[in-house]
């Protein structure tokens, strides 16, 4: 996980045409800890629901066979119902819900595993629009991370 770049997912663990896995490993350090919050950092909870949108996202990619992007469009029954701490290692998923007019609706949860417990942390219905790339540097920007992160 790169924070600072939006870089959320760090490996896809399994998908299908309706669901997705993740991993995301939230670093020990990091300037968004230093003002969240002073001596007792916290992932704040806009990058939990941030991780779940980007599942949903790459979700809707593989399905669009890298034809379409995924951009967020609304964030709905968002519910963050523990904390995150650095080094916490995060599973992601995405689950189809909808998908047609050039929206979708998706179920994203996040649990976070860290001394060797696992809590639900977050979970939220999330709609994105799909569309096509709108620049070839945008299609092999998201075709580059996918192959990073596992995906291609």
């Amino acid at each position: 996980m790169r924070l600072e770049y939006f870089e959320m997912i760090d490996q896809v663990l399994s998908h299908d045409d309706t669901h997705l896995t993740a991993q995301a490993r939230v670093p020990e350090t990091s300037p968004v800890f230093e003002g969240h919050f002073p001596g007792f950092p916290l992932l704040p909870g806009v990058l939990m629901i941030e991780a779940m949108a980007q599942a949903c996202g790459w979700l809707m990619v593989t399905r669009s066979g890298f034809t379409r992007m995924a951009l967020l469009a609304k964030v709905g029954e968002a519910k963050l119902r523990g904390m995150v701490k650095p080094g916490a290692t995060l599973t992601v998923t995405a689950e189809l819900i909808h998908d047609g007019s050039g929206y979708a609706v998706l179920r994203g949860t996040l649990a976070a595993i860290a001394a060797e417990s696992t809590t639900r942390a977050a979970e939220a219905e999330l709609t994105l629009r799909t569309m096509a790339f709108p620049a070839p540097e945008l299609e092999a920007a998201v075709r580059a991370r996918a192959t990073v992160i596992g995906l291609a």
